[in-house]
C-alpha cells in the first residue's frame, strides 16, 4: 500500500463522516463539503492503486529477468 492509497482512504472516511455530520445538522455545506471530500479520496486511491499496479508489474519484470540471466 502506497502513500496516495492511504490519503484516498482516509479522505473518503472523512468525507463520509462530513456527509453524516451535515446530513444531521442540516448543514448543506457541510454536506457537499463532505460528498466533494469522498470523491477526491476515490481519486487518490484509484491513482494509488495505479501506481500500485505499474510498481508491481515493474518488480515481476526486473524478476522475471534476474532469473532469466541466472540460468546462464
Amino acid at each position: 500500500m502506497n502513500k496516495q492509497q492511504i490519503k484516498g482512504v482516509a479522505n473518503q472516511v472523512t468525507g463520509e463522516i462530513k456527509q453524516k455530520v451535515g446530513r444531521l445538522t442540516g448543514d448543506s455545506s457541510t454536506t457537499a463539503s463532505g460528498h466533494a471530500r469522498e470523491i477526491k479520496g476515490r481519486v487518490q486511491q484509484g491513482i494509488g492503486n495505479a501506481r500500485e499496479d505499474v510498481r508491481q508489474e515493474r518488480e515481476l519484470k526486473r524478476d522475471i529477468e534476474r532469473e532469466r540471466l541466472d540460468r546462464r
